[in-house]
């Protein structure tokens, strides 16, 4: 191996034909923070900045192939898991994660979009919170996610605060809460571990995003990657987030702002 090569960390999502988020954002995420970046695809998507047209789940032969090729060859320091689409291929990542058994597992439980089209089908939320949820280092849904695993609605801080630790319930090492979702003039994220809560207040950005959640996941697993404790990549995800969000741009025609990495 080349002295001084970067960390290594591999996404496993679907693909944004746009470049605003899934695969496209990972990678940029990961070339940003200073680390080798590479993908397993697990799903090609046809999508702009006006919503998603169409989804085509990749064949879990070929699925497979990607993550034997990148771990057979790759010194992966951490994994990230995003969009996945179906029960099947949820049930094969979670069994290729408990036998590699990568030093770190960022796990972002992706089931809509932005524009609202449906990205994981219902019957693998079962499979989800059962098998792949149990597996991770750290967990990041949004408030609608974190609803749809638990099936109750977060309206508080007080909700939140119960959806966090039943969600470390589910087996998850910490849980970081994303608040984009929730109203006001801050953004709080709250991240809970066997220490507890910590909260991470930020000015609430008035503008539509595209992309935020994949790659804050994707920024927490490059962070471990690089040695970060989960508590301080946390850290370091939300403040690249924010800062890329501030600078970002809209590339198409819809008022959708991408960020700049």
């Amino acid at each position: 191996m080349v002295r001084n090569a970067p960390p290594v960390a591999l996404t496993i999502a679907g693909s944004d034909s746009g470049g605003g988020a899934g695969i496209q954002a990972d990678l940029k995420t990961f070339h940003a923070r200073g680390v080798h970046g590479l993908s397993a695809i697990a799903a090609i998507t046809s999508q702009n900045t006006r919503g998603v047209t169409a989804v085509h789940p990749v064949p879990l032969a070929h699925i497979r192939s990607q993550i034997a090729a990148v771990f057979d060859d790759f010194p992966i320091g951490a994994v990230k898991t995003g969009m996945l689409g179906s029960a099947p291929i949820v049930r094969l990542v979670a069994r290729e994660m408990a036998a590699r058994k990568p030093a770190w597992l960022v796990v972002d439980p992706v089931m809509i979009a932005t524009s609202g089209a449906r990205l994981l089908d219902e019957n693998a939320i079962a499979l989800l919170v059962n098998e792949l949820i149990p597996l991770a280092d750290v967990l990041t849904p949004n408030l609608p996610e974190a609803e749809a695993l638990l099936g109750y609605p977060i309206r508080n801080a007080k909700d939140g605060t119960r959806a966090g630790n039943e969600l470390r319930e589910l087996g998850a090492q910490a849980v970081l809460l994303k608040g984009g979702h929730g109203d006001g003039r801050e953004v709080v994220d709250r991240y809970f571990d066997a220490r507890g809560v910590m909260e991470l207040r930020h000015p609430r950005l008035k503008l539509e995003a595209h992309g935020t959640g994949c790659t804050l996941a994707s920024a927490v697993a490059a962070e471990l990657a690089k040695g970060q404790s989960p508590r301080n990549a946390v850290r370091r995800a939300v403040a690249y987030v924010q800062r890329a969000l501030a600078r970002g741009y809209q590339p198409g025609g819809a008022p959708l702002r991408v960020l700049a990495h």
